[in-house]
């Protein structure tokens, strides 16, 4: 029952630090890291122990690729 509150407590956690690393103590729980603008949910599994929680919360934004824009400078002359 005491680990059972102890889950419950960890599972509602919000991570500031992305440096932080994972502990055991985190595995099977939902955390949400803050990536610099918003929180990312994740579920901290056995085989992220001993890596850093920034590692699963990207801060960078993604780039369209480029078949789905159109035509450059090139394409227009």
């Amino acid at each position: 029952a005491r680990e059972r509150s102890k889950r419950d407590n960890l599972s509602s956690r919000k991570i500031w630090s992305r440096r932080s690393s994972i502990l055991p103590e985190f595995v099977d729980c939902f955390v949400q890291i803050y990536n610099g603008k918003t929180f990312v949910r994740c579920k901290i599994t056995e085989g992220k122990v001993g890596h850093k929680f920034g590692e699963f919360a990207s801060a960078r934004k993604r780039k369209p690729s480029r078949t789905h824009i159109g035509p450059g400078i090139k394409g227009k002359r």
